[in-house]
């Protein structure tokens, strides 16, 4: 028997960090789990059904189909009713020469990291505010707080969408909505297969970030670093002067 009586929406929810976040949010709500691969959603409804006792709904989403947004969003609110809030989690990550030198790449990077968010979330902020309440939790991402020659046209995106974010939180603290900002450092995911060593001490687990992300979502934190070291590791990465830092090879 369903014993839940709201409804949290994760978006890119066949990404890792998605999957085990849903996996946590299921403990207190129902799941809209939304994104590109139908036979993938169904996969995870399945597992996560057979582990918690909530209602789960997938819905088709496309980053890169902003048009489509408000009309998703609807049908999130319509299959729903009341909605507790989001997790988006979708996010695209490429090898930062090639998309120096292919500017569709470059461009897609920027759309799914940034503009894709802004185009899901202001229509999905109107409805959350419209009800009185809610909250929004984004993944961002530590490349954001600095720009590095490694990453930084994903940095430039990430880094957009965390001072969209700090906006969008300003605005919701007068109309009821809160908004979290989610800082990943290193975490051993397909999409970072070959870029970080899973063993190492400074990578964590999806699991990891999805108990720091169901956390945060219940304490209202502003802005989460996951883990939580990653805080202090960017505080000494912002703190080096430019002169210095520019001569890094990071």
């Amino acid at each position: 028997m369903n014993k839940h009586s709201e409804t949290v929406v994760v978006v890119g929810a066949t990404s890792d960090i998605a999957r085990a976040t849903a996996l946590e949010l299921a403990r207190h709500y129902n799941l809209i789990l939304a994104g590109r691969d139908d036979t993938e959603l169904g996969i995870i409804s399945q597992d996560i059904a057979t582990r918690r006792e909530c209602h789960i709904t997938t819905l088709k989403f496309e980053a890169l189909s902003s048009e489509n947004h408000a009309e998703f969003i609807e049908d999130c609110f319509t299959k729903a009713g009341k909605i507790a809030g989001t997790v988006v989690c979708h996010g695209f990550l490429p090898e930062q020469v090639q998309a120096q030198r292919d500017w569709d790449l470059a461009r897609k990077t920027l759309d799914v990291n940034f503009t894709s968010c802004v185009s899901l979330l202001e229509p999905f902020m109107e409805r959350l505010e419209s009800q009185g309440h809610g909250f929004i939790a984004v993944i961002s991402s530590v490349a954001g707080d600095r720009g590095r020659q490694s990453n930084y046209l994903y940095g430039a995106a990430k880094g957009g969408l965390s001072v969209y974010l700090q906006g969008l939180r300003n605005r919701g603290k007068h109309t009821g909505v809160h908004v979290m900002t989610v800082k990943p450092g290193f975490v051993a995911t397909e999409m970072t297969v070959g870029l970080v060593d899973p063993k190492s001490p400074l990578v964590a687990q999806p699991q990891q970030v999805a108990k720091d992300i169901v956390r945060g979502i219940k304490k209202q934190r502003n802005v989460i670093y996951s883990r939580w070291f990653w805080r202090y590791i960017m505080l000494i990465i912002r703190s080096i002067p430019e002169r210095i830092f520019k001569r890094l090879r990071l």
